[in-house]
């Protein structure tokens, strides 16, 4: 290392002593080949563009992505880490260099793979903390499950892949090794190989034993199609004499390791990964709704013993480990390796990933079987010895539609929708891309931009070649699939067998799942190593290898005799690794930020399932379940709040804990006293009683209502004069430079927020000279407001235009801007709930209004966004009101289209017209009929539009009493729309769709009620726009306290008596009163 920056360090000085360019200077291709003498360091003095364009070095192995860019990195450093050497690295960047200029610094990671996690990690910086990581490196070579704690710090690939996707041809890449590198939306590394499962085997042995087997079995010796077939042929050929030579041959040989038990898991437990409404959420790892490992799958018929999944794959496993080399190779104290078997020639077949399994079945391949190991006599003509198919699939799967998820038969193809009809057989088929294959991402935080285009330019070449000029690279395109590619491969290897063997197994593995595919997808979250590890330890080391003296399998003294399956014995060592593994994986959640709840809601995120569900939604469903044990596992306590849950599932919390949801008075008490007095009166005196009682639940119930409806103007009103949560604001020339819409938590951490506590504040901020300009926007994916970056570079255009047609400072350093992703919390469900009830104070408190709606793609699904659909949001429309219902629209523009001039368009005097129907605009909340959330959106817009709108009749009232009611005529347009509207523009109630213990329930909730008759008769009668509360501290009664009977005559009565409400004595309303402050139970007296 020290050697490296040493080199690194003299290149550097000799360019400052000595600077040159691109025009004065010549070097020659011997002088390259020695500058690049060096493997591991090459750093370069200059480049010659002639030069470069008269021998073609842009255009080499029949490439056209460099090509127009000699000397295009002339002079720039890319510092490129690695993990595993590959003859490959020094002819491409020799060759990269000759072309571009580039100095390609490419560094080992000391420790190799093992290591390599480690060390992106320190260099890029974990997600939680954004001003971690040293910075050095420029670019990595990437696998998978090293991605998910670093992955905000790489810089996304998105815009790169877009505006190159005739060369980069993303859709071409298989989905698996897609998914394995894009978060959140993001494309965070550029695959170029798939690391995928598959079986080799012997065709010579094939030959050599059809007849014995015949004979013997009754059975064609043929390619197994199921697991269940591949295990009884290696237990049969096991110990046979393979060589010749007197030296028991084995069945499959294996490396035991994680990944290849989680292949026997795949084709049971993965039986459908994707539908019509995506991810499933089928998995080999973790229940996607409580996190707990799938390896207690019980079946519901458990008492009669039946094979769980986890188990069977177990079963099967050891089956495997005890016919092949690790019978003989554990027990003798030697590492159990097919990379150390398989050469011997005593292995029947094998199963490993795609590059060591091409060494091992191409003749003089690294550990390929030499001729005199191997039975070629039994060779028919055009037949090659070693063979590779897919991984065997499975006639018994988890039944996911049954609580504990039991095995079941696939007996059509309906319940094993991606199955195949084989000989009579429907087989399951599962390919597991254990971590992903390699990628090459880049350093998002700290690299500079030149090194940035740099190493993209590298990554885009690397991906227009050939994979076998490629380091590290495999076959990891459907392309590469095609015949011209298939006979391309087999002149390289001089087998043609060979080569449409891998042919049909990625043909298979390359599938989409609308055309039958269905990967199964590695562990991509934090803590995959430790999460294997937990298993490597308990499943190998503890159980199926250790011996039995030590609490595990295996004889040592002589394997046959090892604890075999379905015994007594069996099944009593196995419950112990279970308790020891989960044990293990516990405590890998209690090491995690964030515990087992963070790691459920990371794994559903890298699983793509939606709806997305926030912490705070799961653990409220798994009330909702009544799995209590789940929502304690997961310590849901510290994340939800009871009370809260209350309002909206009450008895969900109390079934949960008794109590939760009790008021300040006990009404239990006072039942059981009605009902004792009942039971204790004359006939006559108790009808009395109960006549009285009803007419006094009456009185309770309108009191209720009333105390809940005053309370909700009071809290309208406060919420007009306070913030919930600070207004944070990004600086216009910082949110210029950043190139994209950012983070609230990224900006904030790195300290680019500017921070007002309160609307004094505000108001103080504007009259000091500064600008607030309010951007809304529609989010134009499921999980990122802004995946092509068209509306932040229509909001950077719309900036610039309003700082010149105002004649501000074009620096832009006076303008401040409010963005929701920016500056609303993302991470922090609570604090994004305050700075949410903030947002109409955040709308009106903003000196300009500028609506975003270029015409856009949505990232997911593919639907075009602009005005119209603008236009139809919900939250558009409301954060449009929240502004011009306090401003009017003098500053509201347009920003629809990027370039200049006509991009920054007034919005006509009407346009609020149809803003103000905020009700009438679509939700998420509603299309996914409220799953797992506790209330619409909708009911969180009452207050803030509540409070406006007193506000604006206020100001009316006021005009009039005092002569100024020409000078309001923009506020009498607005008044004069909503009385004319004021059912659709204010609804009374509206019908919502939720879901509780898994039923759709449809019910008509309380919206505005008769909450703006309140708002008229309040201000009407001079009691003014202040809030009171009475000696008890709940809501007082300002709008009926003077003139209690005449309000009622006109809103209230009417309300409460003509079907609105209906509440009889021990009911509940037809109607759920719902409001910010509480629900009617709340505020009735008990």
């Amino acid at each position: 290392m020290f050697q490296r920056w040493v080199i690194i360090a003299t290149a550097a000085l000799l360019v400052l002593v000595n600077p040159v360019s691109s025009q004065d200077v010549t070097v020659t291709k011997e002088q390259c080949d020695e500058l690049y003498a060096s493997e591991e360091t090459v750093v370069a003095s200059g480049c010659n563009k002639t030069a470069c364009e008269i021998n073609g070095d842009c255009t080499l192995h029949g490439s056209t992505y460099l090509e127009g860019k000699c000397c295009a990195h002339s002079g720039v450093n890319v510092n490129l880490l690695a993990f595993e050497k590959a003859p490959e690295w020094e002819p491409r960047l020799k060759e990269y260099k000759r072309c571009t200029g580039a100095n390609v610094l490419l560094t080992y990671v000391e420790g190799g793979e093992d290591s390599m996690a480690g060390a992106i990690l320190d260099d890029v910086g974990s997600n939680d903390d954004p001003t971690s990581g040293q910075g050095i490196y420029d670019a990595y070579i990437v696998q998978g499950p090293w991605v998910p704690q670093v992955h905000e710090g790489l810089l996304a690939l998105n815009d790169l892949i877009k505006a190159n996707q005739d060369v980069i041809r993303f859709d071409d890449i298989n989905s698996a090794s897609r998914n394995a590198v894009t978060y959140g939306g993001e494309v965070v590394a550029l695959p170029l190989d798939s690391d995928n499962i598959a079986i080799g085997y012997r065709q010579d042995l094939m030959n050599k034993y059809a007849k014995w087997y015949q004979d013997t079995f009754g059975e064609e010796l043929k390619a197994p199609n199921t697991v269940e077939e591949m295990l009884t042929i290696s237990e049969r050929i096991n110990g046979l004499n393979h060589t010749d030579d007197g030296e028991a041959g084995w069945g499959f040989c294996l490396t035991p390791q994680t990944n290849y038990f989680q292949a026997f898991l795949a084709p049971i437990m993965t039986v459908n990964q994707f539908d019509e409404s995506g991810s499933t959420g089928q998995n080999i790892f973790f229940d996607t709704n409580n996190f707990q490992p799938l390896i207690h799958n019980v079946s519901i018929l458990y008492l009669l013993h039946l094979q769980e999944g986890f188990k069977l794959g177990v079963k099967n496993y050891w089956r495997f480990i005890l016919a092949s080399n690790c019978q003989t190779q554990t027990p003798e104290g030697v590492k159990c390796d097919r990379k150390t078997a398989f050469p011997t020639g005593r292995c029947f077949g094998v199963t490993s990933m795609p590059g060591t399994m091409t060494n091992m079945l191409k003749e003089g391949g690294k550990y390929a079987p030499p001729a005199d190991k191997r039975q070629d006599k039994y060779l028919k003509p055009n037949e090659y010895w070693g063979r590779r198919i897919q991984y065997p699939g499975s006639t018994s799967v988890l039944n996911w539609d049954v609580a504990g998820y039991p095995l079941m038969k696939c007996a059509s193809l309906e319940n094993c929708p991606s199955a195949t009809i084989i000989d009579d057989k429907i087989v399951n088929f599962s390919p597991f891309f254990a971590e992903g294959g390699e990628a090459y991402a880049i350093n998002g935080k700290q690299s500079k931009e030149a090194a940035r285009q740099g190493a993209w330019d590298l990554m885009a070449w690397f991906s227009q070649l050939s994979p076998d000029l490629v380091p590290l690279a495999g076959l990891y395109r459907k392309s590469q699939l095609k015949p011209e590619a298939t006979a391309a491969l087999a002149e390289i290897w001089n087998s043609t067998v060979m080569a449409e063997d891998l042919n049909k197994v990625l043909s298979r593995y390359f599938r989409e799942p609308e055309d039958g595919g269905n990967p199964t997808q590695d562990l991509f979250i934090v803590g995959f190593a430790d999460y294997n590890d937990a298993l490597d330890t308990s499943l190998h080391k503890e159980f199926l290898l250790a011996s039995i003296e030590d609490g595990g399998l295996m004889n040592m003294t002589d394997p046959r005799n090892s604890i075999k399956v379905d015994t007594p014995e069996f099944d009593k060592r196995y419950d112990i690794f279970i308790q020891k593994l989960q044990q293990r994986y516990d405590e890998v959640n209690a090491r995690m930020t964030g515990g087992a709840l963070q790691q459920l809601y990371n794994w559903r995120n890298a699983l793509s399932m939606e709806p997305k569900l926030t912490k705070t939604e799961i653990c409220s469903n798994l009330l909702a379940e009544g799995d209590y044990t789940s929502f304690d596992n997961l310590d849901c306590i510290k994340q939800v709040d009871l009370n809260e849950l209350c309002q909206f599932m009450k008895e969900d919390v109390e079934a949960y804990q008794p109590g939760a949801c009790a008021g300040p008075n006990n009404n239990a008490k006072i039942i059981a006293a009605v009902f004792g007095s009942v039971i204790g009166a004359i006939v006559v005196g108790g009808l009395a009683y109960l006549v009285y009682n009803r007419y006094v639940s009456y009185l309770r119930i309108r009191k209720a209502h009333d105390q809940l409806m005053e309370a909700t103007i009071n809290e309208s009103i406060r919420a007009l004069h306070q913030l919930d949560y600070p207004l944070h604001l990004v600086r216009g020339d910082e949110f210029v430079a950043e190139e994209k819409l950012m983070r609230h938590e990224v900006l904030r951490n790195t300290h680019k927020l500017t921070v007002l506590d309160s609307l004094p504040d505000v108001d103080a901020f504007i009259a000091a000279g500064k600008h607030i300009v309010f951007f809304s926007h529609q989010w134009t994916s499921f999980n990122l407001p802004d995946p092509s970056n068209k509306q932040y570079e229509a909001m950077c255009v719309a900036l610039r235009e309003l700082a010149k047609s105002n004649g501000w400072d074009e620096s832009l350093k006076d303008i401040f801007i409010w963005v929701d992703y920016s500056c609303i919390p993302q991470a922090n469900p609570s604090t994004q709930t305050l700075a949410i009830r903030s947002l109409a104070a955040y709308a009106s408190s903003a000196t300009y209004f500028i609506i975003v709606a270029p015409d856009t793609k949505h990232a997911d699904m593919d639907d075009q966004c602009d005005i119209a659909t603008y236009q139809l949001r919900m939250w558009c429309r409301a954060e449009q009101v929240c502004h011009s219902m306090r401003n009017g629209t003098e500053g509201m523009y347009l920003a629809i289209g990027i370039g200049s001039g006509s991009d920054l368009v007034p919005v006509n005097n009407d346009f609020f017209q149809e803003s103000l129907h905020v009700f009438d605009g679509q939700l998420t909340c509603c299309r996914l009929e409220h799953k797992g959330m506790s209330a619409c959106d909708r009911q969180s817009l009452v207050v803030p539009l509540l409070g406006l709108y007193g506000e604006l009749y206020r100001a009316a009232v006021e005009g009039v009493k005092n002569g100024n009611a020409e000078s309001l005529a923009s506020v009498k347009a607005f008044l004069d729309e909503i009385e004319k509207h004021q059912e659709s523009v204010f609804p009374r109630t509206f019908q919502r769709v939720m879901w509780r213990k898994n039923k759709k329930v449809t019910e008509e909730v309380l919206l505005f009620g008769d909450l703006i008759e309140r708002m008229k008769f309040r201000i009407d009668n001079g009691q003014g726009f202040s809030y009171e509360e009475d000696a008890n501290g709940s809501g007082g009664t300002a709008s009926m306290k003077s003139s209690d009977k005449s309000f009622i005559r006109h809103g209230a009565s009417d309300f409460l008596r003509h079907g609105s409400v209906v509440m009889r004595h021990g009911s509940t309303p037809t109607v759920q009163l719902e409001t910010a402050v509480g629900n009617l139970e709340d505020h009735i007296e008990k």
